[in-house]
């Protein structure tokens, strides 16, 4: 089975102290999306990704997980 690829907004918001409403009105996404995205039902573009690490002052890589 391939390995499924993850992303760990979640908690690295938890992390920072931050939560899906700060990052939502940081992106100007809709709370609805953020949530998909931390609940791992849909993921980012990697444009996307490389944004909300730049907001979290962390690098794309602390934002995956492989499972």
């Amino acid at each position: 089975m391939a390995d499924k690829l993850l992303n760990r907004i979640k908690v690295v918001l938890a992390e920072k102290n931050l939560n899906n409403k700060w990052l939502a009105e940081q992106l100007k996404k809709d709370p609805a999306t953020i949530s998909k995205w931390v609940t791992n039902k849909t993921q980012p573009k990697v444009e996307t990704f490389i944004e909300i690490a730049r907001l979290l002052n962390v690098s794309v890589q602390d934002l995956l997980r492989q499972e």
